[in-house]
């Protein structure tokens, strides 16, 4: 297993894509950008209506890039990715609607749209920010062999030294069985 500094040193990407990570940067910076802005904007531009739709937008486009930023700088799986980007796709929808339905239609009216937007927007950021946490959980640093592990096996005063690719280590470690089976593992 590495040390901490060769686990979180800067000489070690693993798995990620520069570019990638630069680009999840800058979309999580885009993101919080907009969020920021719709808060100013409302703080300067004060109560109007105009303001206030402005303001719905920046920020109901500003949390789903927050989302999608975090599943693109984190090493995660296709599953959390989907994942996002389809509570992304609902939340971008109700973004929409919001935009549709403001201000003749959101309350006070006979054919009003504020719970449907409300309701469509909140399940896209819960299903993305499920796997958002879903990524950010099952994300291990530490416990990432770069290729293959080397193991010193130590039995009855004889040290062996195996190499395990990948693959084979985290079936062997990640079963939760005891030390006892993992060598016996090695020994096949």
């Amino acid at each position: 297993m590495p040390s901490l500094d060769e686990a979180y040193g800067r000489n070690r990407r693993g798995e990620r894509d520069p570019r990638r990570v630069a680009g999840g940067l800058a979309l999580g910076g885009v993101g919080a950008l907009a969020v920021l802005s719709a808060i100013v904007l409302l703080a300067v531009a004060g109560d109007t209506t105009a303001a206030k739709a402005q303001a719905g937008l920046l920020a109901g486009l500003g949390v789903p890039a927050l989302f999608l930023s975090v599943v693109f700088v984190l090493p995660s799986s296709r599953r959390a990715r989907l994942g996002v980007v389809a509570g992304n796709v609902l939340s971008v929808a109700g973004v929409w609607l919001f935009w549709h339905a403001y201000p003749t239609q959101w309350t006070r009216t006979s054919n009003s749209m504020a719970f449907e937007t409300v309701m469509l927007y909140g399940v896209g950021g819960a299903v993305a920010l499920w796997f958002v946490f879903s990524a950010v959980a099952s994300f291990r640093r530490r416990n990432n062999p770069q290729g293959t592990v080397e193991l010193e096996v130590v039995r009855q005063g004889e040290t062996k030294t195996v190499e395990v690719s990948r693959d084979r280590y985290r079936r062997i470690v990640g079963d939760g069985g005891d030390a006892s089976d993992v060598i016996r593992e090695l020994d096949e």
